[in-house]
């Protein structure tokens, strides 16, 4: 398998105001450009792109190629059942969306402390254990967000789950938050395959600081700024594949640009990415990855990543030289379609669900105080 996967959660819209809106056309031509220099892997979930991830895979990839062409894998997250009857309904949902007949891969979705207790008490391991003896799963694994010593918790008592995938980046590699080499070295230490997610980290390290750019543009002119990231990952022993949750047919073609005959970083563009991480790190303040797991339960409908984003580059401005940025009026823009950041409730949704683990509320108070006074 060549080691770049297609993540279906960031793809391109009709409407940018609504994550549903896949243009299904454009998709099409990414998965056929994709299928025809030899790239299999498709990632979805449940809730991917205004819950219709899933039935775009059906749509584009399915119904289009023979099965045995492709590698499909989808998830169980523990924000949608609530029994033991509740697991196969979406387990069958999900079948029914993609058309699949079987899932190559099937992940219990996004563990942590507080979602492992869901897992266990309905025996999730041992259902996904039954799917894979029945052959509508072939690998059974679980995408992770927490410490190591959770991981390795987990991976000590199921050392049946066959891969593991995490969120690995240059800029996260030695994060206190998230940690990214040490869950990898876990991931090792129990001979796990790693599928890695968030190589990116939601564009950050598309759009990186002046400085930072030019260190990269200085040993590779011809290379793309997220190519480093990509190539970051999987430059890594044990990654099995990294998915890009590409957008667009340009950032397709990129992205096999330099993955179709894939060449691994050297030691010395390593410490090269290091240095591009402590500038990038001096810069950023909110590191939100655009996920938007926090926003599909958000009852105000607060445009949380957006906001982030958009507060993000306003803090690497010389506000104080400027005054103002287009920014203030992309920010009213939005509140028009969606609620403001002074909207909260600080009901906690978004806080409980957040694979970042970001103070969401307290942030929206600065995201307010900045773009509303």
């Amino acid at each position: 398998m060549k080691k770049l996967g297609f993540g279906l959660m960031r793809m391109p819209l009709t409407d940018p105001n609504n994550d549903a809106s896949v243009d299904i056309e454009q998709v099409k031509k990414m998965v056929d450009l994709f299928m025809a220099k030899g790239f299999t892997y498709f990632d979805t979930a449940i809730m991917y792109n205004g819950f219709a991830s899933q039935k775009v895979a059906g749509e584009a990839l399915v119904k289009r190629y023979p099965r045995d062409s492709f590698t499909l894998a989808t998830k169980l997250h523990n924000g949608f059942f609530h029994s033991f009857e509740d697991r196969d309904r979406i387990f069958n949902e999900q079948l029914e969306q993609t058309g699949a007949g079987y899932f190559d891969y099937y992940l219990l979705h996004g563990i942590e402390a507080g979602s492992l207790p869901d897992y266990e008490k309905f025996d999730c391991f041992n259902w996904l254990l039954d799917k894979k003896a029945k052959g509508l799963v072939k690998h059974a694994g679980f995408s992770f967000h927490d410490t190591p010593e959770l991981l390795d918790e987990i991976l000590t008592k199921h050392p049946e789950m066959e891969f593991v995938q995490l969120q690995i980046n240059y800029l996260d590699w030695e994060s206190e938050w998230i940690q990214s080499r040490k869950v990898y070295e876990v991931a090792v230490k129990h001979g796990k395959p790693v599928i890695v997610m968030e190589p990116v980290k939601g564009g950050t390290l598309a759009n990186v600081p002046e400085a930072a750019e030019k260190l990269l543009k200085s040993r590779e002119p011809d290379l793309s700024i997220p190519s480093w990231a990509i190539r970051y990952a999987a430059s890594l022993e044990n990654v099995m594949v990294v998915l890009s949750g590409m957008s667009s047919v340009e950032q397709m073609e990129d992205n096999i640009s330099y993955m179709e005959d894939f060449k691994p970083l050297t030691a010395e563009e390593m410490e090269l990415t290091r240095q591009v991480a402590d500038i990038i790190n001096n810069k950023i303040t909110v590191p939100c990855t655009g996920c938007s797991y926090c926003t599909e339960g958000c009852p105000m409908k607060i445009a949380i990543p957006k906001y982030f984003s958009l507060y993000n580059e306003d803090m690497r401005e010389n506000l104080e030289e400027k005054g103002w940025t287009i920014n203030f009026s992309n920010y009213d823009n939005l509140t028009k379609t969606f609620g403001k950041a002074s909207d909260c409730i600080e009901c906690g949704q978004c806080e409980g669900v957040c694979p970042q683990h970001l103070p969401i509320i307290a942030t929206l108070k600065d995201v307010a105080a900045h773009f509303e006074h």
